[in-house]
């Protein structure tokens, strides 16, 4: 075990232990001292390169469990995000005595406040309820010490930017801020070195920790009216899990509609789903009760569900930052995956591009017999 997690609490060895970790990551390496020596940190590195860890570690370990006060604010900008961290401070947080309550836009306000008369230690939160319970002086932010922004670009768009800078100015000025992402823009960069002192930039490209990935790049062409016909094949494909991307939600109802119509059973993820059934969505494609998911980008982001097998880029990624966070969730962490692109003659051009700045080889597929074929082959 690395002499950084030796220096830890005897409760973040136990939790690294049953995990059955061999070493940090790079990400984590580098994030872990600067945290526990009460930097601010603003960090960039891969999806799948245990982000997360990188600042819970340290943000749990500085936790006085013995007092009643609020001591970490982490703030993510989907309810899925939220739910998923709060699982992760669950497990890591094993035995500590810390105590972690969430704080969700859609959820019932009622028995959120009976979540903060437990004294939660660690609050995590979509920014807009997370703020309004602070206006209303039920979360109590005296004694903040550490406010963590996860899946920062997210975060310091101009749709939440003035929500998260007003939750951050409402603890002490002696605050730690930390913030990490897959992708650091030079503007995020700008805007989050506003919200931090002296800041510790991270920059990881490739984490050489991890065993890369065998992750293939694929395209399929096809004229809109016939990407649907496309992903209903994916959809058949032998021990498929497959996540698809999909820009609107009005698209996304269609698209889930017409695969019913063909008996192909999918779970729906977008915004404007109740919490129950974005809760459902995600049980029903994490338990392998549905093999395909259909998102939006805001509801998928920072996801991680084990063992998806394809990304399938249905509508046409609006920049290489979201091709980037969208063909993250596969082959994470060493393991295997195919992203998949549904491009027409103008996106293909785009798509090669976006491939040739990544140093990503991208192969044109055809289907043959049901199967993914090369190019040469016609469907019969």
């Amino acid at each position: 075990m690395s002499d950084i997690l030796m220096n830890m609490k005897p409760f973040v060895n136990a939790a690294w232990e049953k995990a059955g970790f061999q070493q940090l990551t790079t990400v984590q390496a580098s994030a872990i001292p600067a945290i526990v020596e009460g930097k601010d940190v603003i960090a960039e590195s891969p999806t799948g390169t245990g982000k997360t860890l990188a600042y819970l570690l340290p943000v749990l370990n500085g936790i006085d469990p013995e007092k009643k006060s609020i001591q970490v604010v982490i703030l993510a900008s989907s309810q899925e995000l939220v739910m998923q961290i709060l699982q992760e401070v669950q497990t890591w947080s094993e035995g500590s005595g810390i105590r972690a309550a969430s704080f969700i836009g859609g959820a019932n306000v009622k028995r959120q406040l009976e979540k903060l008369k437990k004294n939660p230690h660690v609050i995590l939160g979509t920014p807009g309820r997370t703020l309004e319970l602070i206006k209303q002086k039920k979360i109590k932010m005296h004694e903040v010490k550490t406010i963590v922004l996860d899946e920062g670009d997210q975060l310091l768009t101009s749709e939440h930017l003035s929500t998260v800078d007003h939750i951050v100015k409402s603890s002490l000025a002696d605050r730690q801020v930390v913030l990490f992402s897959a992708t650091l823009p030079e503007h995020t960069e700008k805007l989050a070195k506003d919200l931090t002192r002296d800041a510790e930039i991270i920059r990881i490209k490739k984490d050489e920790t991890i065993q890369s990935g065998n992750v293939d790049h694929i395209y399929f062409s096809a004229e809109p009216r016939d990407k649907i016909k496309l992903l209903e094949k994916i959809a058949r494909l032998e021990d498929a899990k497959v996540l698809v991307f999909v820009r609107d939600i009005g698209n996304l109802t269609v698209i889930s509609e017409k695969l019913t119509f063909k008996d192909i059973k999918t779970a729906i993820l977008h915004s404007d789903l109740n919490k129950d059934k974005r809760k459902n969505a995600l049980k029903d494609f994490r338990t392998g009760k549905t093999n395909m998911l259909l998102a939006t980008d805001v509801a998928a982001r920072g996801l991680d569900v084990k063992g998806i097998t394809h990304v399938v880029h249905f509508d046409f990624p609006k920049d290489i930052e979201q091709y980037v966070h969208r063909s993250g969730r596969t082959g994470r962490f060493g393991a295997e995956g195919t992203v998949m692109a549904i491009v027409t003659e103008r996106e293909e051009r785009e798509l090669k591009k976006f491939c040739k700045e990544l140093n990503v080889e991208v192969e044109k597929k055809v289907f043959y017999k049901g199967q993914v074929a090369d190019g040469v082959k016609a469907e019969k």
